[in-house]
């Protein structure tokens, strides 16, 4: 796919140029009128999973420079969380292959957590090895999903992520706990709430710090993102979840925002929606991080993430990419920074010395 021409006027302008631009943008944005926030925290923490979730099921295998300059331009946003890759066998993701090469290559920053996916033992010794402080494990709550996806059941792909995060613990390292399929299956259909309640609660049972929600294939909507909530919560603290949401049927901003209303405070999502649906051929995945930034700061949540940047990120990689930039947000606000900085200046009033000559 062509990357279109403002997005590429876009990534020539100077690095920071075009995100001053961006929030001059934001600045003649109308605010939008929202009801007071209630006393819950008002800072929403993103969870960046482009460079692993995002990237992972590109068909040309993406060069390790652009992966660690992607995590080093992410890092630079203000993002807090950016899951860097995965350490699984290159057989099966040729695309992760140069896991240790690109965790221990890009600059990390004190304030920002690097996570890395590791399914199996083996990955988990090679994230330690490279001096990886935080994993993350995967369940799903569709036993046909999970038989399909790595060839166990839901019982047994427990007992295969339970010396993971007791060695994961061992060593210091925080385990954040993925569960797919939390509203429906490609296989089985519905999956009732009750089900992911008893995965999600094993899984921080075992120690996991947080546990993710993934609407793997998109289908949920606000009423049954709220009945999930109403159900894990109650045997996993609500601090304890994050939603993971797919913008397959066009539904993640609004299944996201009813997850903020029921309390939920951490969202994962993917720049530039980066990250398809193989259960969905044609059909968008990740929701957009600018979408998400967006929307929150609109709401008058904080999330540390400058809008500007996170746009001119998602510009560059879909750039590499050869792709449009899947957020609308940052496709509107590119369209409108560049005619802004393309329009003619204002003729200058004659100096009133020179009007007498």
């Amino acid at each position: 796919m062509n990357v279109r021409p403002a997005a590429r006027f876009a990534i020539n302008l100077t690095r920071g140029a075009f995100s001053q631009s961006i929030k001059r943008t934001l600045n003649t944005t109308p605010t939008p009128v929202t009801a007071p926030l209630s006393s819950l925290s008002k800072f929403v923490k993103i969870v960046e999973v482009g460079p692993r979730d995002g990237l992972q099921n590109e068909k040309q295998v993406i060069p390790a420079e652009t992966k660690i300059e992607f995590i080093n331009r992410l890092s630079d946003t203000g993002l807090s969380v950016v899951e860097a890759t995965s350490f699984v066998s290159p057989k099966w993701v040729p695309q992760m292959g140069d896991a240790t090469k690109v965790i221990t290559s890009i600059k990390k920053k004190d304030n920002v957590n690097y996570p890395c996916l590791t399914p199996n033992t083996q990955g988990l010794d090679a994230a330690i090895k490279a001096g990886v402080k935080e994993v993350a494990v995967f369940l799903a709550a569709s036993d046909s999903f999970s038989k399909k996806n790595i060839n166990c059941s839901v019982e047994e792909s427990f007992e295969r992520v339970r010396p993971l995060i007791t060695k994961a613990q061992e060593h210091g390292i925080l385990v954040r706990g993925y569960v797919s399929c939390v509203v429906g299956c490609p296989y089985e259909g519905p999956i009732a709430p009750r089900r992911v309640a008893e995965v999600s609660k094993k899984l921080y049972d075992m120690g996991c710090y947080e546990i993710s929600l993934g609407d793997t294939i998109g289908v949920a909507t606000p009423g049954t993102i709220r009945e999930l909530l109403q159900t894990v919560s109650q045997v996993v603290p609500m601090k304890a979840l994050a939603v993971h949401c797919h913008d397959t049927y066009g539904q993640a901003l609004a299944n996201i925002h009813c997850a903020l209303e029921m309390g939920v405070r951490v969202v994962d999502s993917s720049m530039a929606g980066l990250g398809g649906c193989p259960y969905a051929p044609g059909a968008s995945g990740n929701v957009a991080t600018e979408d998400v930034v967006y929307m929150l700061h609109g709401m008058q949540y904080s999330t540390g993430v400058d809008l500007g940047k996170a746009i001119e990120t998602g510009n560059w990689i879909s750039e590499r990419l050869g792709k449009a930039n899947g957020s609308k947000a940052a496709r509107a606000l590119t369209l409108k920074a560049v005619s802004a900085a393309a329009a003619p200046c204002p003729p200058t009033p004659e100096s009133p010395i020179k009007s007498k000559l």
